[in-house]
């Protein structure tokens, strides 16, 4: 606002027709910046004295809290419905093939039916939560699930859109162009890993983790911590000493990662190609190509909590499988095909009597 202020005598005026002299007192017309509070902000820590670190925090756990009792509410949700004829009807419907040569049609029009899916409820994560389960329970096949994932991932792009249109003019060209990035971002994963069925390496490297996590099941609490946290700390690390040490490093260890795939994928297709002593990983010490010694290590690390530990130990869960085991395949009427080819294949596991005794082996080099 626009105000008669004093000023010292001594202040230069710019503008003599502005400034006036009244007895000892100089005024002139200056522009005053008043903020005038009309209501208190209404939060949940309105009348906290916490500092900001600590409600910031305090809301991530609660945030945390919530997503996941939603999520694991969703997963107990779909369990216990999609049952019985339920579940042979959806896995009828999804699962459907077109007749040749139309085949291929049916993995672009789940994409179709992901993106929609996504569209809708706008988060690909709770539309991937809500399929994850069914692929567990047997009602859609993982090379179904696969194109609907896909499909979200296209589908959770509109949000980024849609908030670029509705920027104001001055920033719509600049909105539109990131929206797009992301969009065609994962245009082209999809180009990548989908059209050609050799290309489709996530179906396999969902189910090598898969099986290793159902024999192991604190694998995947490591991969998380090592994919989500460790390996980004390491690199972001190398990258602040710059250039130099990151390409030093890393290259070395990209190359062995790529060596280590290719004598796994040649061990198992055409194993006389390779030297007799790569033919196999036994001359590595057995820590380095199988996970049975780092069980062993974190299943008796965890024994001491005896009973809190239940959920955890596979041990504690051979007697509860075997008493629900009768009861399982009289309640459910479907299966989970998947599974069942996988253990024709390997064999059934038998469960251990104690957590030191195990039958079989993982044989990858990490």
């Amino acid at each position: 606002t626009l105000q008669n202020v004093t000023i010292p005598p001594s202040e230069n005026c710019t503008s003599p027709d502005f400034c006036w002299t009244e007895g000892n007192v100089t005024w002139t017309l200056k522009n005053i910046t008043e903020t005038e509070y009309i209501s208190k902000c209404q939060h949940l820590f309105a009348n906290s004295d916490l500092p900001d670190l600590a409600i910031g925090l305090i809301l991530l756990a609660l945030s945390l809290l919530v997503l996941c009792s939603c999520l694991v509410m969703i997963v107990k949700l779909l369990n216990s419905v999609l049952k019985g004829q339920v579940a042979s009807v959806i896995k009828k419907t999804i699962n459907t093939d077109f007749p040749f040569p139309f085949t291929w049609l049916a993995g672009y029009l789940a994409m179709l039916a992901g993106a929609g899916m996504t569209f809708v409820v706008q988060s690909s994560s709770v539309f991937t939560s809500a399929i994850t389960p069914l692929v567990g329970i047997g009602v859609i096949s993982i090379e179904r699930s696969y194109p609907l994932t896909l499909g979200a991932n296209i589908g959770t792009t509109t949000t980024a859109i849609l908030a670029a249109l509705a920027s104001p003019g001055s920033t719509l060209k600049y909105s539109l162009q990131i929206a797009l990035c992301h969009f065609f971002f994962n245009v082209s994963g999809i180009i990548l890993f989908y059209p050609i069925p050799y290309t489709r390496l996530p179906i396999r490297m969902c189910k090598t983790l898969g099986n290793i996590t159902a024999q192991y099941r604190w694998f995947a609490i490591f991969y998380l911590l090592v994919c989500f946290f460790l390996l980004p700390l390491f690199v972001f690390a190398l990258s602040l000493a710059g250039w130099p040490v990151l390409l030093g490093v890393c290259l070395p260890l990209f190359a062995l990662f790529i060596a280590v795939i290719v004598i796994n994928v040649m061990q198992k297709r055409k194993p006389h190609s390779l030297p007799e002593k790569l033919q196999n990983w036994d001359f590595l010490p057995l820590w380095m190509h199988s996970l049975e010694p780092w069980d062993n290590v974190i299943m008796s690390s965890l024994a001491f909590c005896g009973k809190h530990c239940c959920g955890f130990c596979k041990c504690c869960k051979v007697n509860a499988e075997q008493e629900g085991a009768k009861d399982k395949k009289t309640m459910e009427v479907y299966e989970n095909t998947m599974a069942m080819a996988d253990e024709e294949r390997g064999g059934r596991r038998a469960p251990a009597v104690a957590c030191v005794d195990k039958t079989g082996t993982n044989n990858t080099a990490l």
